[in-house]
């Protein structure tokens, strides 16, 4: 389930993010902001003007996964 490692990309949005957003949201920001595809197994990662929260993208065999961390 929990499936980040060392062998993975990982990419930090630029700027703040809104952090109401949800999955969908999420990945209209990479693909807007950053110009890449969520489902090529890379890992984003965007962080909140508060810098309390972080929210992890990822896309697994079974879907697309969020980690969030306060």
């Amino acid at each position: 389930m929990f499936c980040l490692n060392d062998t993975m990309r990982y990419f930090l949005c630029p700027g703040r993010t809104d952090m109401r957003k949800g999955i969908s949201s999420l990945c209209g920001v990479v693909h807007e902001r950053m110009g890449c595809s969520v489902r090529n197994g890379d890992v984003f990662i965007f962080i909140g003007s508060s810098r309390k929260l972080m929210k992890l993208l990822h896309a697994e065999d079974g879907g697309l996964v969020m980690y969030v961390k306060r």
